[in-house]
């Protein structure tokens, strides 16, 4: 390295290796826990923020319950809340933008956070997804620096598209998620008439130990419906609640929202061969190879009653899982199971899964007694274990987590596809020839406020690469030109 240049260093001074991948077992294998450069990120990044969330300050939230549809889906989980048609669980969902602050408008283009709760008995199970099926980045080392670019310049504290566009345009594989972004859907009508997904492929196990991948896809009963672009500018500055308030007035009104659950069941041994990498949240997973498998609907009927205790006060997490529902070894994944129960043990306090709005309907055994808000749930003296008491709470191995194979040395590993423009120029070529009308403004309009030449010229290359109509429209509308050498690249 240059010594003439800075070199990226811990918060202790070692220098840094590598910023972009994880430490994991392998190419497949889980992050590992020595990857301690990795675990100093999240964890200085939880805390950046007081009191409000980090990401998704802004949100709304509701009570309702979850009713199973299909008979089959037990022969693929063992989650006893799907192993019956009719049954029905509780559940809570909370709605949210990402990038904003606590105060900032319902209607800015931006990620709606999905995070549904449901009330289980075998223990809570929080499924904490977003309405759009991908997501920008595909590593968790990586989410740091992507958030930093969605908030306030640390000297001037104002917005910085400069900052958007130089890391997105230095993170190709956000070319998916910012052309779903950008699209018509990029801000919803209303949280009602929105999609929600779990984003990630997650585990599901059935009793006899048979292991599936799977995708969840939330379908809004009410049909999906974006907002106009100068609408939602206007409601941003005359109503900055309106989807909060929508909400809430839909539901006190008698007019229950409901979504239809459907998943992808995809066969476990499917990950080595699939023409993408099912652990790579930047990809989607074809319904026609997989498709779309209805589980039950969710309804939602009950509004809170005190805002800040049951919403503000909501923690949910993607590590919260139930006998049957497990981890993939999705790296973006892998990251959040750490970073957002650790957030809310920062954000709400080690205790904060006794609130109402957290606390399982089932009973809770376990051998925490003290920290912060603590009040005593557990009245026994003994706080250890093994221990020789019988009546106390010991361990099921009929739960234990499905095994998996790993291999490989352990590293800083990048995935092995780099192919970040085939799903996005499919995407755009799934458009209307209005709607890439409309996408292609979307860009221009984002676009025009950054001030460096080169980073929208590294931009209109990416997006070249997905579609050279789309690269070439783009660079128009800024009044530049698509760059020689991307042209001739893509004619080798």
């Amino acid at each position: 390295m240059d010594k003439n240049k800075k070199r990226l260093t811990t918060s202790s001074g070692a220098p840094v290796g590598d910023n972009q991948n994880s430490i994991t077992a392998g190419n497949r294998g889980p992050v590992l826990l020595q990857d301690v450069h990795l675990l100093e990120k999240l964890a200085h990044f939880d805390r950046e923020r007081i009191p409000e969330r980090v990401v998704h300050a802004k949100g709304a939230g509701a009570y309702g319950y979850f009713e199973v549809t299909n008979d089959e889906i037990s022969k693929y989980t063992k989650a006893d809340f799907l192993n019956e048609k009719g049954k029905r669980t509780p559940m809570f969902i909370r709605f949210s933008t990402v990038a904003g602050e606590l105060g900032s408008a319902d209607t800015v283009r931006d990620p709606r956070g999905f995070a549904v709760k449901f009330y289980t008995q075998e223990g809570n199970y929080d499924l904490v997804g977003n309405n759009t099926p991908i997501f920008f980045i595909r590593d968790a080392i990586k989410f740091p620096d992507f958030i930093h670019t969605q908030k306030r310049n640390p000297q001037t504290n104002l917005k910085d598209k400069n900052a958007v566009w130089d890391f997105w345009s230095q993170s190709p594989e956000s070319m998916h998620q910012i052309t779903y972004l950008h699209g018509d859907r990029g801000i919803p009508a209303t949280y009602r008439h929105m999609n929600g997904y779990g984003s990630h492929t997650y585990k599901w196990v059935n009793e006899e130990g048979e292991a599936f991948w799977v995708k969840y896809h939330f379908i809004s009963d009410q049909g999906v419906k974006g907002l106009d672009v100068d609408l939602a500018d206007e409601l941003a500055g005359t109503n900055p609640d309106y989807h909060t308030e929508d909400l809430f007035n839909a539901i006190e009104a008698g007019d229950y929202p409901s979504w239809t659950l459907y998943v992808q069941i995809i066969p476990f041994e499917d990950y080595k061969t699939y023409k993408w990498d099912l652990f790579d949240v930047t990809k989607t997973v074809s319904q026609k190879d997989y498709p779309r498998i209805e589980v039950g609907k969710m309804v939602l009927n009950r509004n809170p009653q005190n805002y800040f205790a049951e919403v503000e006060q909501a923690a949910l997490s993607p590590a919260h899982f139930v006998p049957g529902i497990e981890a993939s070894p999705d790296k973006m994944l892998q990251g959040r199971l750490f970073s957002y129960s650790d957030t809310q043990r920062y954000r709400l306090g080690v205790n904060h899964e006794q609130l109402p709005v957290n606390r399982p309907i089932v009973e809770t055994n376990n051998y925490q007694r003290a920290g912060a808000m603590q009040y005593g749930q557990q009245v026994s003296p003994i706080n250890y274990e093994p221990n020789r008491y019988d009546e106390e709470p010991k361990e099921d191995s009929s739960v234990d987590i499905n095994p998996f194979e790993v291999e490989g040395q352990a590293d800083s590993v990048p995935y092995d596809s780099s192919d970040h423009y085939t799903q996005a120029g499919d995407l755009y070529r799934l458009m209307s020839h209005d709607e890439q009308d409309r996408l292609v403004q979307n860009f221009v309009d984002h676009m025009k406020p950054v001030t460096i030449d080169e980073i929208k010229l590294r931009q209109i290359g990416h997006f070249y690469k997905a579609d050279p109509d789309l690269g070439t429209r783009v660079a128009e509308g800024l009044g530049l030109e698509v760059p020689a050498e991307i042209k001739n690249e893509a004619t080798e």
